[in-house]
């Protein structure tokens, strides 16, 4: 594995940072999660273009270009020589002292691209549906820290999947401090009733996830009506359908909330068919390598 770091390729085991970088000393940075499919990066212009809004919210400067950074992410894979891969982009503040103030990170931002595979579930899952659990961690605030930020802080979604896995669950659904349904840690959540596809909007704490567009995109030119609409867990109990989604999940149905069946208890055919469109989908939308 050859790990890019600030323009220079590094074997794995050499592939170091400074223990002064303020993104492992404070979570300091921003970060994406992109997959590749057949040497065709899916929507890697729409993750790079999340990548520099959430570095303009926290005011970090990336040393790269939109361009350059497209540029180094489709080398990366090729230095791997990966067609299937996952793609994790870093930027951090970069090297300082162990005070808070970023200013004393004169160097300006350190960007780190790895590329490797990934299943984020096992495969049963995928076939047969999944069980999820509400956990008692809520999703940070907007007036704390932004969902729409992607940061390295991440420590609010790790909670929720401690409780999941402390549980027994591969995955865990936190609300909002209002107690609407928000994401679960690292997906995406929607759900079906009657015919009409829901799933919650930014303000509740969603982020704005690329594969989550993508099914509303979907959605609309398959005439399925969708909306962002606030629901509770209430809603979600007695939905027809549910499903998650995020870059490494992917796609994938969820049949048990917190002990309630959903539906049928069975992957529903609206997110079946919403999966073969997605899966047509990454064959066509991307940047080619």
């Amino acid at each position: 594995m050859k790990i890019y770091i600030n323009g220079k390729f590094y074997e794995k085991e050499d592939a170091k940072i400074s223990v002064f970088d303020h993104g492992l000393l404070y979570g300091d940075g921003v970060f994406e999660g992109i997959r590749s499919y057949n040497s065709l990066v899916f929507r890697l212009e729409e993750h790079i273009e999340r990548l520099y809004e959430s570095a303009h919210s926290i005011m970090l400067n990336i040393p790269l270009t939109k361009p350059e950074m497209i540029k180094a992410v489709v080398r990366t894979l090729k230095e791997n020589n990966l067609k299937d891969g996952y793609i994790r982009l870093i930027v951090t503040r970069g090297e300082g002292d162990l005070g808070l103030d970023p200013r004393k990170c004169p160097k300006g931002g350190t960007v780190i691209i790895i590329a490797d595979k990934i299943a984020l579930y096992p495969e049963k899952l995928y076939k047969e549906g999944m069980a999820i659990i509400t956990v008692s961690t809520t999703r940070s605030s907007h007036e704390a820290l932004n969902p729409q930020i992607k940061s390295l802080n991440y420590l609010n979604n790790i909670l929720g999947k401690i409780e999941a896995g402390n549980s027994g669950y591969a995955e865990a659904l936190m609300l909002n401090d209002q107690g609407y349904v928000a994401e679960c840690t690292g997906d995406n959540i929607f759900i079906v009733r009657k015919g009409v596809l829901f799933t919650p909007p930014e303000t509740m704490g969603a982020l704005r996830g690329i594969t989550r567009d993508a099914i509303l995109e979907i959605a609309e030119k398959i005439k399925l009506p969708a909306r962002e609409n606030p629901f509770t867990l209430h809603e979600l109990y007695v939905a027809d359908e549910c499903f998650l989604t995020g870059t490494g999940a992917e796609v994938i149905s969820v049949v048990k909330v917190d002990g309630r069946v959903i539906g049928t208890g069975k992957p529903g055919p609206i997110t079946m068919n919403l999966i073969k469109k997605f899966h047509q989908l990454t064959k066509t939308d991307g940047v080619k390598y």
